[in-house]
């Protein structure tokens, strides 16, 4: 009675125990591993693809980018050092025979820092001046009176003496160019040019008859012991009118290649004036 009513007949347990893992289960691993492997494929097949694509990219402007040709020389210049440390003592390369203008060529100006007084408030470069001194030394004990005129005279200061003096003078620019250079074509503006005139006798200064002085006797034989030249004797290759008061310091490799660029110089037929 009780077995009528208790079943031992198993249960029908296949689908817990035949299979114990899902077919969902089982099937999930091998399509994650398929879905990772076709990700893999396909951000390297992309990196790749870009990396070709930049290398062409970067070739083809390579070969239809314009190329900037270098002069030699230019580099070579631009690049080379003179001895000296010293920036004052590099040649400027802006003087030269195409910068003339009425016989006078361009000249650049002496710093500031590289000016001392002669006398009073006359400057010149200091290694002019120092030799300047010493001349003028020399020349007292030989009984000469050597007194300096005009030094060193900025661009600013020759603008002035050329045009205002000028204009009040009604003198057109070629007329005034026969007594002044023109601005920033003075040798003056160096620093290493110097007007000398006689002490005994004032009234030659700034005159030609200056060279009837003892003064202009004593430097014709004796300024080239301390680097000094005058500037434009007669017949001058720069075609300027003979200033026989005018000197220039060419005793260190600065002022002797600044000025002597001026050496090749055809006279003007125009030019009859002083810097």
């Amino acid at each position: 009675m009780d077995k009528a009513g208790f079943s031992e007949q198993p249960q029908n347990l296949s689908g817990v125990f035949g299979e114990d893992i899902p077919v969902a289960l089982r099937d999930t691993p091998d399509a994650t591993r398929k879905l990772s492997l076709r990700t893999l494929i396909l951000v390297i097949g992309g990196v790749g693809g870009f990396l070709l694509l930049a290398l062409i990219t970067g070739f083809f402007f390579y070969m239809t980018a314009p190329k900037t040709a270098i002069d030699p020389q230019s580099a070579s210049t631009s690049t080379a050092t003179t001895p000296d440390a010293d920036t004052s003592n590099s040649v400027n390369p802006t003087v030269k025979p195409s910068d003339a203008l009425l016989g006078h060529l361009k000249y650049p100006e002496a710093p500031e820092s590289e000016l001392m007084a002669i006398s009073g408030g006359i400057k010149m470069r200091k290694a002019a001046a120092q030799r300047y001194q010493a001349m003028t030394q020399a020349a007292r004990k030989e009984g000469v009176i050597l007194v300096p005129i005009s030094g060193f005279r900025s661009v600013k200061q020759q603008e002035q003496l050329f045009f205002a003096v000028g204009a009040q003078r009604n003198q057109t620019p070629s007329q005034r160019a026969a007594l002044s250079a023109p601005p920033g074509h003075s040798e003056h503006h160096t620093g290493y040019a110097v007007d000398i005139g006689d002490g005994a006798v004032p009234a030659t200064n700034l005159q030609s008859n200056f060279e009837n002085t003892k003064a202009f006797n004593w430097l014709q034989a004796n300024a080239a012991r301390f680097g000094f030249e005058m500037s434009f004797p007669k017949d001058n290759s720069q075609g300027v009118s003979y200033e026989p008061w005018h000197w220039r310091f060419v005793g260190d490799r600065h002022s002797l290649e600044l000025f002597y660029q001026a050496r090749n110089l055809q006279p003007s037929s125009t030019s009859e004036s002083t810097p």
